[in-house]
């Protein structure tokens, strides 16, 4: 049953919130997007918008969660084909990932915090790799039954691989923009013989939020 009454004007709120987050961690990097900068950009109060979200942090991991539902949207794990042009979805994501200036930023940042338990990133971060992993698994095991994937390979222990990967190489593209990303998960993938990697190392991918649907 749809949110009514006050419930969806607390919902809409937030999704207006966490869009103009978005924008401002895009154009002013993480750094820049201070909570102030944040609240001016809807017009509110600090308070008045961590209102919403209950804490600084709760609003910044909200933001790492909106965005990273935009990508999660472009690889369409629950898709029935899913493992059919997998290394394309891995690489196309990556490439929409990095595309938004001071998600890596955040990521970082997030990363470093949510290593404490009590922080409230750190369920959100062990939730995100365990979904990242079984999707990988179902679609390595898809792709090796159709013989896309080495029949002694370990879809297991690959896709372990490519999850810390996919985070391991936007942190890296952090600290030094002139990595190509998608090429190194693109070598990544070929070396662990996913047999439609190679072709997909320079295909176009889309690069803004405008990309992926908005909830």
């Amino acid at each position: 049953m749809p949110a009514r009454g006050p419930y969806r004007k607390t919902a809409a709120k937030r999704e207006e919130i966490l869009r103009a987050a978005l924008d401002v961690v895009d154009k002013n990097g993480f750094s820049g997007a201070t909570v102030k900068e944040l609240a001016e950009a809807v017009d509110m109060s600090q308070n008045g918008m961590l209102y919403y979200f209950g804490s600084k942090d709760a609003l910044f991991l909200e933001i790492l969660r909106w965005h990273d539902a935009d990508t999660a949207a472009m690889i369409d794990p629950e898709h029935t084909d899913f493992s059919i042009g997998f290394a394309n979805r891995i690489l196309d994501a990556l490439s929409y990932s990095v595309a938004v200036n001071g998600i890596s930023q955040l990521l970082l940042s997030l990363l470093i915090a949510a290593g404490d338990p009590e922080h409230p990133a750190h369920t959100y971060f062990r939730e995100r790799y365990e979904s990242f992993v079984l999707y990988a698994h179902q679609g390595l095991s898809g792709a090796q039954a159709r013989g896309e994937f080495p029949a002694d390979g370990d879809p297991e222990a690959a896709a372990v691989i490519l999850a810390s990967s996919f985070d391991g190489l936007q942190l890296m593209w952090m600290y030094d923009p002139s990595i190509d990303v998608r090429a190194r998960m693109a070598q990544l993938l070929s070396s662990l013989g996913v047999s439609d990697a190679a072709s997909t190392e320079t295909s176009s991918a889309p690069t803004g939020p405008e990309a992926a649907p908005i909830r």
